[in-house]
């Protein structure tokens, strides 16, 4: 009895320990289950995240891509804008340099024509001499009727007559005697006091005229040569107003022969010792067109902002606007605070 009743015990503790370990069984099962769900999940997720930051990165690197061409495309733009205004610039410069030379051949005009006019009224003069003295000789040598010449009158066959001989007549009067020698004077002119009196040679030329043959010369290309007349010029005429235009032609040949210091000190006689000469602006330009080919690009900065401010309204203050614009520097300077 007592073991059938340890048995009965054994099978209702077995059946009753049973149920409760199925049930865990089945709970972890489950659990186990909804983990591999989980992370199935996030295994999509993060695939899902992988490929929309792959996304993102093609369209950063698209973008960054599109960025760098518009930079570059901003870059030759800008570089284009450069060329041009520095075309363009050297475009006035020329325009302004051909107005200034039709003007220097305007005036030069002006004083060949004064010139013909002088030498015109030169030729009148003499020609009404000339008559005059023409008109006295006839009447000497052709009297009034019935008058006799006076022997004591100069001139007159009696006074001329030697000793001893009798007069001619007829053609023999004008024909000299042997015994007489020519006389000293041979002519109306040689003596007379209508004659005009041929001024002395100067040591040099007039400097209009040194100045018309040095600007043709320049106008032709001819630049040594007239580098030689302005040089002429500004030394037999320092203080010719015309001697400031000769500095300023000297400048332009030396700053075409690639002197540019030579050149700055020609334009520096123009601004310092000709203030009233019209090639003062144009000589600033120039002047810092010179100092920036020098490397020397704050000093010809300077320059073009003193031709700004100096001669606000003139083309050569246009110009210089446009080389500071085309350097990326501002008109004026900043004032330090």
């Amino acid at each position: 009895m007592i073991r059938h009743h340890a048995r009965l015990a054994c099978l209702l503790a077995i059946s009753f320990a049973a149920p409760p370990a199925f049930a865990v069984n089945k709970d972890m099962v489950q659990l186990e289950t909804q983990v591999q769900d989980l992370q199935n999940a996030v295994a999509k997720l993060q695939q899902s995240n992988d490929e929309r930051m792959g996304v993102l990165r093609d369209l950063v690197q698209q973008n960054a891509d599109s960025v760098n061409k518009m930079s570059l495309t901003v870059d030759a733009l800008q570089k284009s804008l450069s060329s041009q205004q520095e075309a363009n610039g050297g475009k006035l410069d020329q325009v302004s340099g051909q107005v200034q030379s039709l003007n220097d051949s305007l005036d030069e005009v002006k004083a060949r024509l004064n010139s013909l006019e002088k030498a015109l009224q030169g030729v009148q003069n003499q020609q009404q001499s000339i008559n005059a003295t023409l008109q006295n000789l006839q009447q000497q040598q052709n009297p009034a009727p019935g008058a006799t010449p006076d022997a004591s009158q100069p001139g007159s066959p009696s006074a001329t007559a030697q000793p001893g001989t009798q007069p001619s007549s007829g053609n023999e009067a004008a024909k000299p005697s042997a015994d007489v020698p020519f006389p000293a004077t041979q002519g109306p002119y040689a003596n007379s006091p209508s004659a005009p009196v041929a001024p002395a040679a100067p040591s040099a030329p007039p400097s209009t005229d040194l100045y018309k043959t040095a600007l043709s010369d320049y106008m032709a290309a001819k630049y040594m040569l007239s580098y030689s007349e302005f040089g002429e010029l500004v030394h037999a005429y320092p203080n010719d107003p015309l001697a400031g235009s000769a500095f300023y032609y000297l400048g332009e040949i030396e700053y075409i022969r690639g002197k540019y210091s030579a050149a700055i000190k020609d334009y520096d006689h123009v601004i310092d010792q000709f203030p009233g000469n019209s090639r003062i602006p144009i000589s600033h330009l120039h002047k810092g067109q010179a100092l920036v080919a020098m490397k020397m690009r704050e000093q010809g900065i300077d320059e073009f902002r003193a031709l700004i401010q100096r001669f606000p309204n003139s083309p050569e203050a246009a110009l210089a606007r446009s080389r500071l614009n085309g350097m990326g520097v501002p008109l004026t300077a900043k004032r330090p605070e």
